[in-house]
């Protein structure tokens, strides 16, 4: 796909993404900031680093591998136990059923794993008392392990921005703007706030397709205070890589706007960062953002509604800027 003065205008290559839309999935970032990325070619315990995997998998994924690991070792233990034999644990009696006694060797296993230890069952032998020493000092990793990466991810600073489902162009001044809104989705505050907008196109060149990669101007870059919410404004004007292309333009080429954000967040005295991105599909044209925030009813303080961050009204285009 060729645009009409595209390659006199300057792009940027420091981007991080490869020029070749051949090798290029569905989109370059995903809508949770994350790239969309995979990479093969080693084992994985090389490629893989369990820590950041852990850390940042979501929450109830991560429940549940923690109740997945407790269950399986248990049942492993328990297993062990039985083929030991249950003479070898005080207080499991051979009458009871297969099932009785499997779940008697769980429990147990289950109070040696967290050094619980109620006493009303206790290994007899050396192999036993061997296998719940082992089994005992597992659990002391474990626990220490999972109480490190409970701690990491309740600490780990993050911006907990929520992103517009779609983007906008909508009128702005005497043409038109591409517009995307952001806001604060939890109690922290950010200041010092910057963002950054890079459009990814796909254009064609002496019969290849190649992604070139334009920064997208923003009317403010860089706000002082993150308090309410905060609309991302490139004005689209001769200047703007995104002049003269019409909405279909914009789908053939597979264009997609890359959204970077970074802010102080004053309880981590730290920096915090968050991304996204919108494909052309996800960009309405000929919309507007309805205000998000209003004054309460006792005139006292300011509401901010982060149900309505991503709602727009129709907003007809200006003719001579699109």
């Amino acid at each position: 796909m060729n645009f009409a003065g595209l390659g006199a205008k300057k792009g940027i290559d420091d981007t991080g993404f490869g020029t070749n839309a051949q090798t290029e999935g569905h989109r370059l970032t995903n809508k949770d900031g994350s790239v969309n990325l995979r990479k093969t070619g080693l084992p994985i315990w090389q490629r893989l680093s369990f820590y950041h995997y852990f850390i940042s998998m979501k929450r109830w994924r991560f429940l549940a591998s923690i109740f997945l690991f407790y269950t399986t070792v248990n049942i492993l233990f328990a297993c062990i136990y039985l083929l030991i034999g249950v003479d070898h644990l005080n207080g499991i009696t051979a009458a009871g059923t297969g099932f009785e006694q499997f779940t008697t060797a769980f429990f147990f296993s289950s109070q040696t794993l967290t050094t619980v230890g109620y006493g009303h069952i206790s290994p007899v032998g050396l192999v036993a008392n061997i296998v719940a020493a082992l089994e005992s000092f597992i659990g002391i990793l474990s626990f220490a392990m999972v109480t490190g990466l409970m701690y990491g991810r309740f600490s780990r600073p993050r911006a907990f921005l929520l992103f517009s489902e779609h983007a906008v162009v909508s009128p702005f001044k005497e043409g038109n703007a591409l517009m995307v809104r952001l806001a604060s989705a939890k109690n922290n505050h950010l200041t010092d706030v910057e963002a950054q907008l890079i459009l990814a196109f796909h254009v064609g060149e002496e019969g290849k397709v190649y992604t070139r990669f334009f920064p997208l101007t923003l009317d403010i870059k860089r706000i002082s205070s993150m308090a309410v919410n905060w609309t991302l404004v490139h004005e689209i004007d001769a200047n703007s890589p995104l002049w003269g292309v019409s909405e279909n333009q914009l789908r053939e080429a597979r264009a997609e706007v890359m959204v970077f954000i970074r802010g102080f967040d004053d309880t981590f005295s730290n920096t915090v960062q968050q991304r996204t991105s919108y494909q052309a599909s996800e960009i309405v044209y000929g919309a507007r953002f309805v205000p998000m925030f209003r004054r309460s009813d006792d005139m006292r303080t300011t509401i901010l509604d982060l149900a309505d961050l991503g709602r727009h009204e129709p907003a007809p285009l200006k003719e001579s800027k699109i």
